[in-house]
């Protein structure tokens, strides 16, 4: 059977044969040996090639003979994403849109800090958002499916290989803050971590990734249950119900109360410190009274806070708060014992900064 898809002016023929990189490591062997009749040692090259080399087709696999190679190719399908479009900032971010096999596009970020000898890739999880975060350009725009866990770790094979060709280092970390709820695509995340962490994948430490949500309580506590060693992040922004449910709808569901409950309980399972971020807006949530709140909220669990800068959103009335403001509201959670960075952001100019990414251009 053939499917026809037609986006725009993108047409994409999907054969109806298994995706490859949707089987486990059983599911491959079991193919390998049974449909192909191959010896069992195909398996482990297959696999490498997938997980390790990144091969973005069957012909790629150079070891392997050329009539398996065509087989292959007759019984699955191998859909890697595609370079559409990239961008360099002023700062040396670099913005990346990717065509999926499907035509959509998602966006993710290099951000490389050489001073710091950090090389951060932020991948997307999902195409599109369904949180509708008011100050988010993501969040305008509809969710359509989640990201395959070989899209998401082609987002990471390609930006490393980006980061190798403009900066001659690999990714030192890897930030689930690009377009999406990765909680919502909880499965195929999750997926994709154990690849890119795999001593058969790319073998990137856990404690190098940091996962973030807007903060679905119930997401959080299967994390702490599964005992995860990746990082956790919560997209704060507001330590007051009425103005969070007023900017993150999200919140309506999973209140201040109900979070600080998952989280407290992630820290217990994981004795993994939390991240909070907190995007300042200009008379907002940018009050003393408002990193009071902020400081209270942490009580019950080790948190970092980390002050983000407001990046302009069209359509959007919110302003960023003046560094005057900001400052002060640092220095308060500072004096209350409270860990806090200011962050200032990256690839502003080419709509690459946190909230921005929404396949403009």
């Amino acid at each position: 059977m053939i499917l026809v898809v037609k986006r725009g002016t993108y047409l994409c023929k999907m054969q109806d044969k298994p995706d490859i990189r949707k089987l486990t490591r059983e599911e491959l062997e079991h193919h390998m040996v049974q449909t192909l009749h191959q010896p069992r040692y195909r398996t482990d090259q297959v696999w490498q090639w997938l997980w390790q080399k990144g091969a973005s087709h069957f012909n790629d696999m150079s070891n392997l003979p050329l009539k398996l190679r065509e087989k292959m190719e007759e019984t699955f399908s191998l859909r890697p994403i595609t370079i559409d479009k990239e961008q360099v900032s002023a700062d040396g971010t670099i913005k990346t849109r990717f065509q999926l096999f499907d035509g959509h596009c998602i966006e993710s970020v290099l951000i490389p800090v050489p001073a710091e000898n950090r090389y951060t890739v932020c991948v997307s999880s999902q195409v599109g958002c369904s949180l509708s975060c008011s100050f988010c350009a993501t969040g305008k725009m509809a969710r359509v499916r989640n990201l395959d866990p070989g899209e998401i770790f082609d987002q990471v094979f390609q930006v490393n290989r980006q980061s190798m060709e403009h900066f001659d280092h690999p990714l030192t970390n890897i930030v689930f803050m690009g377009m999406g709820e990765p909680l919502l695509a909880y499965r195929p995340v999750m997926q994709s971590i154990v690849h890119i962490t795999s001593p058969e994948g790319l073998h990137m430490s856990p404690r190098r990734i940091t996962v973030s949500t807007a903060g679905i309580a119930k997401m959080i506590s299967k994390l702490a249950d599964e005992k995860v060693h990746f990082n956790l992040a919560l997209s704060l922004h507001a330590a007051d119900d009425d103005k969070r449910n007023q900017i993150m709808p999200i919140n309506e569901q999973n209140n201040l109360e109900v979070l600080r409950e998952a989280l407290a309980y992630f820290y217990d399972q994981t004795r993994s410190r939390i991240t909070l971020e907190y995007i300042a807006f200009k008379n907002y949530n940018d009050s003393i009274e408002d990193a009071r709140k902020l400081a209270s909220f942490i009580k019950g669990f080790p948190a970092m806070v980390n002050i983000i800068e407001y990046n302009p959103v069209d359509g959007v009335n919110f302003t960023k708060s003046e560094a005057d403001t900001v400052d002060r509201f640092a220095q308060y959670l500072s004096k209350q014992g409270v860990d806090v960075t200011v962050r200032r952001s990256r690839g502003k100019d080419i709509d690459a900064a946190c909230g921005q990414l929404a396949n403009k251009g």
